[in-house]
């Protein structure tokens, strides 16, 4: 079980490297590892068993933060209502964003991650729309289009395969500044 001590902070070489990509098909220890990210996430988001371990809750984890420098994240975003279906629940082989919307987005309250120990405000600009492409544990290919919560969740994780932190996009001089004007829901900013 992957608990907090497993998971590297910041300042670690690793989460500066660039990750290296998966070749097919995947060994078993490697297969053990991903499922062991997405049982991380799951328990994260129980209250119970994140209290039990103390674990922070996370909606990603991404290989190189267990440092394990390759291509590879979980991603598990859960449903608006408790007891709905995950909006969004997939272990990501080798992600490639193939294409990106113009319009930007941030989260309203910026991003924390689980490798960064501390708050840093400001927007992190990210694509509001993205189309992914990605490979599941047996080598099967996936392509889809995602959007707001979802586009923003996985554009963090692969940031992580690429050796980049989301306080690396937030404006050093204006943290809050807006590119363009915006249209704000009470989660989303559309820059």
């Amino acid at each position: 079980m992957i608990t907090m001590h497993d998971i590297i902070r910041e300042g670690h070489p690793t989460l500066r490297a660039r990750a290296e990509k998966f070749t097919f098909p995947l060994s078993d220890e490697e297969k053990q590892t991903a499922q062991k990210m997405m049982e991380f996430l799951e328990n994260s988001q129980d209250p119970e068993i994140a209290e039990k371990y103390n674990l922070r809750a996370g909606v990603g984890l991404a290989a190189p933060q267990i440092d394990v420098s390759k291509r590879m994240t979980a991603v598990l975003v859960p449903g608006e209502e408790e007891g709905q279906e995950p909006l969004f629940k997939h272990i990501l082989i080798n992600p490639t964003i193939l294409s990106e919307s113009v319009q930007m987005a941030a989260l309203a309250e910026g991003e924390g991650c689980l490798s960064v120990d501390r708050e840093i405000p400001g927007y992190v600009p990210r694509h509001a729309r993205i189309k992914l492409r990605w490979y599941d544990l047996d080598g099967n290919e996936h392509v889809e289009r995602l959007r707001d919560y979802v586009a923003i969740v996985v554009q963090h994780e692969i940031d992580h395969l690429n050796g980049v932190l989301f306080f690396d996009h937030i404006n050093k001089e204006n943290p809050f500044a807006k590119e363009n004007p915006f249209a704000a829901t009470e989660d989303l900013i559309l820059l």
